[in-house]
């Protein structure tokens, strides 16, 4: 199905330090499309509070998630086609022409956060495994959707051992061979 890169939606998903934000941001760049990730993070230095705070505050009041998802598929709605890189996108940006997952261990992850981050792997990992507990509590609560349930994705990659510029390429020729011929 050919489209022009103003009809092609791509939205990314995994959970954090998969590599959604790097990915997304590089494969934008290499299509020439829009680059849409608005985070927790981000909405926690607009309101000039601290992540983990942030995070607590959601666990107890889902318009903040709602907040965060309803913008971030609103922009991906508007004007021309863009990568959406967020941990819900492929759930919610429905439409999109390709959804992708990214996946990694546990260990791989938190220490890919810790170096983005800093602080100890140990703290790390169990500040992240407590955040995977509570997103997934909360999407599913709040829209009904189980993040573990990936199986509908167009692709599926682990990326433990591959570096991201390897992945947005296999993305970025998925996308030309799929849509761009």
């Amino acid at each position: 199905m050919s489209k022009t890169k103003d009809d092609l939606r791509i939205a990314i998903s995994g959970k954090s330090g998969c590599g959604n934000t790097t990915v997304s941001r590089r494969l934008a760049d290499t299509l020439g499309l829009r680059f849409i990730n608005f985070t927790f993070r981000n909405l926690a230095e607009e309101k000039g509070i601290s992540l983990p705070e942030i995070l607590s505050l959601a666990a107890k009041d889902d318009s903040w998630d709602k907040e965060i998802d309803g913008r971030q598929v609103r922009l991906a709605r508007e004007g021309s086609g863009c990568v959406l890189g967020s941990r819900l996108a492929i759930w919610m940006l429905e439409e999109a022409s390709l959804k992708v997952y990214l996946r990694a261990k546990a260990t791989t992850r938190a220490g890919r956060i810790q170096k983005r981050e800093g602080g100890s792997i140990e703290e790390v990992a169990r500040f992240t495994e407590e955040r995977d507990r509570q997103d997934r509590e909360r999407y599913l609560r709040i829209y009904n959707i189980d993040n573990d349930d990936y199986n509908f994705a167009d692709l599926i990659i682990d990326t433990d051992d591959i570096m991201p510029s390897e992945i947005s390429a296999l993305i970025a020729d998925t996308v030309r061979q799929r849509f761009l011929s």
